[in-house]
Order: C-alpha cells, then structure tokens, then sequence
C-alpha cells in the first residue's frame, strides 16, 4: 500500500492532472476506468485508450507496456489490471513479438465442425483405412494428425479398420497397457529392464544420467500427473535442483530423474518410497521417459547421496527467495505457527514436546512454517530441542524474513498465542515488524455495545462479524490496539496488534485467517505425508544445550509421593478425632496419647518433605544435557533428507495450488472441489505420443466422470498448451489433448 501510494505521488509529481480515479499500476504508469473504457497514462498524459470488452485491444496493451525495452510495468501488474494470469501476458507478448497485431487477435468463436476431413476427404480417408492403411499412414497421406483421424472414429464420421491397430505396431504405432505389461515382465535385467546398453555403460561409470526416450503408449497409469509439469517446471524444480547440486554420480538415473520422480510421487500420493513397490515401474517410467522408474533401494541410495552433500537448506532458501522475488506483494503478512512431528521409535531418545492432536506428551521434532499473506508456504525452520515459538520468532524467524524482504519495508507476522511477549512486540516494532495475534491471560468482557454489526465476503461467501475496538496499555510504555470479536454464544475474541493504519475489519479478517495455515498442516500431513520419517538415522546434537534438570524431577516425585502419603495419615488422624469416644479419652491429651505413633508418623513425614523441598530449591533449574546422558546419547534425527523432501512436498503443494486456481472459476465450488479435482486429473490414464515431426510430446487424456468435468479439463488443457513448456532434457514441447466430446 506505501509502494503504491509513492508511485502515485510521484506520478502526481510528474503529471498534475491524474484523474483521482485512476490506479498506480508501476511508477510509469496508471490506469482509470471511465464509461467502459480503460484508460492508461504516464506522466506526459493519456497513452492508450480502448473498452474494457475488447479482448484483442487489451492483449495488444499488455504486450506493448510489458515489453522489456520499455520498461513500463511488470507482467504481473499488469495481469491483476486485466484480471488475467501472468502467463497470460507472457504469451500476448511473445505472439505480438513473432507475428504483430494479428497474432494476438482474438479469434471468432461459433459452431465447429469437422474442416479437414468431410465431403470427398472423409471418403478417400474411409478408402484408406478400409483397404487396410493404419491411422498414422492414413494421417501422413492426407497431411492431418493422427489425433483427427482418431477424433473421427470416436464421433462414427469413420469406421476403424480392425486389422489397423496390429499393422500399427509393426509400423511403431502405440503400445497397449497389456502390451507393455508382457513386455516388462518378459526383461531379463528385472521387472521393465529394456534399456540395457545403457545401464551397462552406467554400471562401467560412463553414463551421467540416462536421457529421456519417449515411444507412443495407450492409457499409460496416472499419466494425467504430467499436467502439473508445466507448474512444477514454472516453480523452479529442476532449475533450482541443477544450480543447488548440480548433478549426482554417474548412473543411470541422474539428478533430473530423481528430482521428477520425487515430485510425481508426491502429487500422486506415494507417501514414502516404499510406497513405489505398488506402483506399476514400467508406466511410472513411461511418465519420466525412461524404462522404468527406479526401484526403492535405488531412490534411498539417491536420497542418501543428496545427502551427504549437505545442501538442502540451501536447495529450499533457493525456493524461498524465488517465490519472494516473483511476487513480492504477498510479503506484507506472514503467517508463522509450528507443527509438531512425533517420533515413535525406540532407539534414541529425543527432546519431549506436546502433541496437541494426540494431547500427550512425547518425542518429536518441532517445524515452524512461514506462510504467505495467501497462506502458500514460504520458508520452515527446524528448532533445536523443540525451542517455543516466541525463541524461533526472535532468533530464526524474523531474521530470515528481514533478510528475504528488505531492510526497509515494513511487515506484519500472524501467530497465536503462544508468542504473546509486548517487551518483544515493543522491540520488533522499532525494527518494522508488526504483529497481530490473539490477547493472552484473563480479561473483562466488554458491553454489548461496544459491538457493531460488519459485513465482508471471504472466498466468496458473505461473512457478517460483531467487531468492536480500543487502545490497550499492555506494558509500560506499549500502547496496542485491541479488535474483539463478539461470538454468537456471548464469546469475546480478542485480536491485538500493532498496526494502526489498517480497518478493523481488516484486523479481524486477517487474524481469523490464519486458519488457513492450519488447514495447511492438515492436508499436508493427510495428503502428502507431512510427518513421514525419510529416515530414522540421527546425527550429533549440540553437546552444551541446557535442559531441564532430572534430579530435580526426581524430588519432585518424591515430594509428592511424600504429601500424598501425609494426606493420607491427615485423613486417618481426622477420622480417628471424629470416632473418638468420649467417655475413654475425654481430653486432648488421652486422645494423643492414644495416637502417639500416628502422630510420629505424621512429624517425620513433615520433616522429610521440608528437607525435600529445600534441597530442590538447592538445584540449579537447567544443566548442561552431556551432564545427564553420554556424548553418543545426545543426537537429533538426521535433518537433511527430511528437509529435501519437505521442500519437494512444499514445491508440489504450490504447483497443486497453481492448477487448481485455474480450474477453480469452472467449478460451482471452488474452495471445496478444486484441489480434488487437480487429484483426479492426476489419476486419469493418458495417452503419451510423441510427434517427432513437429517436436511435441502429446499427452491424451482419457475422459473424466462427466461432461462439466470434461469441459474444465479442456479449459486447462488450453492454459498450459499457452504455456510452451518442453520435457527436460529434450526437443519436445508438451501439447496436452482433452478428452474428445460425444456431444
């Protein structure tokens, strides 16, 4: 908002007469909408002008003010000014770069028919394959694709020739799945082993890693994952991958390989790498462009060897900044909380913390996740020894935030409270860091009318809040600001900040929405197997690290078995007092007497638990844990695989969350169907047929349960063909094929 509000008066400074209506979309340029016009402007005055309906005006200014030579406005400001993605203006700008104006036009839409093959071509076509022709020769003849003579058959506009589809696999058409099943088990070297010269010269060392290979293939398993390649390509995968490790030791499967298959693997809900055992190899390894996808032992000797290398907090702070880089507009608010990883083994024994879901106790490591002001994952900190979340929000958290955000810019970070401290709030906020977070401790209620009715819409519903606000002393000389919410069960909520400059409604809309970082934890650890133990190996733990002290737990057990037993005796000596006969101990002193030895009892007991207590008091509250355990005791479990696939799972969420915004708009409803949706997508069997004519790879994808979902599917389909995305490591572009309509 302070950005935006400098570009404009800088604007204001450069060109007095801006309208007032108008919008800073850079510091170049600002856009007003006026009787159905969009107007943008520089600081010499109005430079275009079109109406808002007039998609090829529109694709035509997004290409001319994103061009780099200009320097006018990112695609991405200008995507949110036209309501598209940016992708989108990517692609506007390229088609204006190649082909001008036209290019970007935007096409008649009406009725489409059959245009390549009707009247005599349909005839000379159904000649062809009735005299015996393939699908493919057939396509090579009349210059179509096969996919249109496919198209054909499936309308009934031709009839198949029953003898094409074996002539087609002597010719090198498709390969059918139980084709490729007699196959894989019929290989020698093991299960889907049909690239052997090349594991032979791996096995020699001569190979650095296997290149991909694609042959046509029918209704390849899961085949639909290689939709989300586009956006896991757009989030750095295989990019960052090769910068951070470069690549692996010579063999077969190299850096690339492994990095998709771990990706793929996430998307499709393998949850561990023992999970690969029930997953067809060799139509996993259609997907990779391999043979076969490797087997479990060989992805723990690849996860083993990322590991030694000791580069993963370098391969995730390399996500971490590209996705600030890219869009720097959602750092303003930062959700921040922890999400606790129990351990069950036996073996070694690890710092105890509380598992709220399971409500007990036990060994665990501690995360602590930075969310964005969208909730998408942004950065995690492992904390030693289970440190709190006020220690990791002073000593790890914010520093790395600062240091991802700038110097300068000012921030809000979200949590609960758990990190409530104002001599902290007062000391972040003297460095630019804001807080919101909810009032811990005992507090009045308000009067009811305090509260006044406000209403919002959030995800597209309409949300009506009971909101009312003041100014807290919360220490000496900290004032805060407190927006309560008034709950319809009589509950009052209340929010704290720091922030004065933004509306109360904004306060309690952003605070309230920090349950989208708990609906985070809850998919990830449900869908992608967020609390998986890679390994149950363990590393050293830093030696000198202060823990509470045992032998005062000890006392402690002591003492209260102690006063359990002096209450007891308190509840026999009282008993015996009410039970007392009078008329045989009609004084105090027989009925002491009486009860000498319960009473000596009673005094050694007092006597004990005073020493106790004095002596607990003696012990210093923390001591050095190699003071209690030896030196081979005190490790941790081992961070770096756990953090390389955690960064994997976090890539794969994003690219997820890509698509399924895409798709979302199509859906009745977004929030709740679009990410089972993109799931469904994933698990639809497709067709892989590489065009080696036309440099392409392309992908089929069978049909879904029903025509709305068919629809959505060609919707996507028709985004990421935009996209130009070309498989790793080869010539081909993926051009994705929706399921064809009956209608």
């Amino acid at each position: 908002m302070r950005n935006n509000y400098r570009n404009y008066m800088r604007l204001q400074h450069r060109f007095p007469f801006l309208p007032p209506d108008a919008t800073v979309v850079s510091r170049h340029i600002a856009v007003s909408r006026h009787d159905a016009h969009l107007t943008f402007y520089n600081a010499s005055g109005p430079i275009y002008r079109c109406q808002e309906d007039d998609q090829s005006a529109l694709r035509i200014a997004a290409a001319v003010l994103t061009d780099p030579d200009l320097d006018l406005a990112k695609a991405h400001e200008v995507a949110e000014v036209l309501g598209c993605h940016r992708t989108r203006v990517f692609e506007y700008r390229r088609r204006f770069r190649d082909g001008g104006v036209e290019a970007v036009g935007v096409q008649r839409r009406g009725p489409r028919g059959p245009h390549k093959l009707k009247g005599e071509a349909l005839l000379e076509v159904q000649k062809l394959l009735d005299g015996g022709a393939s699908n493919r020769r057939v396509a090579e003849v009349r210059g179509v694709t096969e996919g249109t003579i496919r198209a054909a058959i499936k309308q009934g506009r031709l009839v198949a020739n029953k003898h094409a589809k074996r002539r087609s696999r002597s010719e090198g058409g498709s390969s059918t799945p139980r084709e490729r099943n007699d196959v894989d088990i019929g290989c020698e070297g093991g299960v889907a082993v049909k690239r052997t010269p090349e594991r032979a010269m791996a096995r020699l060392g001569k190979l650095g890693e296997a290149a991909p290979e694609f042959t046509a293939a029918e209704s390849v398993a899961c085949g639909g994952v290689l939709v989300a390649l586009p956006a896991l390509l757009e989030q750095g995968l295989v990019e960052v991958g090769e910068a951070v490790y470069s690549g692996l030791r010579n063999g077969f499967f190299g850096l690339r390989s492994i990095l998709l298959t771990f990706a793929f693997m996430a998307l499709l809900r393998i949850k561990s790498i023992e999970g690969l055992s029930g997953h067809a190899p060799g139509e996993f390894g259609v997907i990779l462009g391999l043979d076969r996808a490797p087997e479990m032992r060989t992805a723990r000797r690849k996860l083993q060897e990322l590991a030694e290398r000791a580069l993963a907090g370098e391969f995730s702070q390399r996500f971490t900044r590209r996705w600030a880089e890219d869009r720097p507009e959602v750092l303003g608010y930062l959700y921040v909380d922890g999400h606790v990883r129990p351990y069950h083994g036996r073996r070694h024994r690890l710092p105890k913390t509380h598992v709220q879901r399971r409500r007990l106790c036990m060994p665990a490591t501690t995360d602590y996740w930075v969310n964005d002001a969208e909730a998408q994952p942004l950065l995690f900190v492992t904390a030693p020894a289970n440190e709190g979340l006020l220690a990791m929000l002073d000593g790890e958290v914010l520093p790395r935030a600062r240091e991802l955000i700038g110097a300068e810019r000012r921030f809000t970070v979200i949590f609960d409270r758990e990190g409530w401290s104002p001599a902290r709030f007062k000391k972040w906020r003297e460095r630019g860091i804001d807080v919101l977070t909810y009032r811990k401790g005992k507090y009045e209620d308000w009067p009811p009318q305090c509260f006044s009715e406000v209403r919002t819409k959030i995800a597209g519903n309409e949300v009506t809040y009971l909101l009312g606000e003041r100014s807290v002393l919360v220490s000496n000389t900290l004032w805060m600001r407190e927006v309560r919410r008034l709950c319809p069960d009589g509950h009052q909520t209340s929010v704290m900040t720091t922030r004065q400059d933004i509306a109360m409604l904004e306060v309690a809309r952003r605070m309230f929405s920090r349950w989208k970082q708990e609906n985070f934890f809850r998919y990830m650890r449900h869908e992608f197997a967020l609390d998986h133990l890679p390994t149950h190996a363990v590393e050293a733990a830093d030696p000198g690290r202060l823990v509470p002290n045992p032998a005062i737990k000890e006392k402690e057990s002591e003492l209260q078995r102690l006063r359990s037993e002096f209450a007891r005796l308190e509840r026999e000596y009282g008993k015996r007092a009410l039970e007392n006969p009078e008329r045989q101990r009609s004084t105090m002193r027989g009925f002491k007497v009486a009860n000498a030895q319960l009473t000596q009892k009673m005094r050694l007991l007092t006597t004990r638990i005073i020493q106790l207590e004095t002596e607990a008091r003696a012990l210093p509250r923390r001591v050095r844990i190699d003071e209690i355990l030896d030196e081979k005791q005190v490790v941790r479990l081992e961070r770096e695989r756990k953090v390389f696939l955690d960064t994997i799972k976090m890539v794969a969420y994003r690219a997820e969350t890509q698509l399924a915004n895409l798709v979302g708009p199509l859906l009745p409803y977004r929030e709740d169907e679009a990410r089972s949706f993109i799931r469904k997508v994933f698990e639809l069997p497709a067709d892989v047929v590489p065009d080696r004519d036309r440099n392409r790879l392309v992908i089929r994808l069978h049909s879904m349960a029903n025509p709305r979902s068919n629809r959505a599917v060609a919707q996507l389909c028709s985004v990421l063909n935009e996209l130009c995305t070309r498989f790793p490591a080869t010539r081909y572009t993926l051009r994705f094929e929706p399921p064809v309509s009956q209608e």
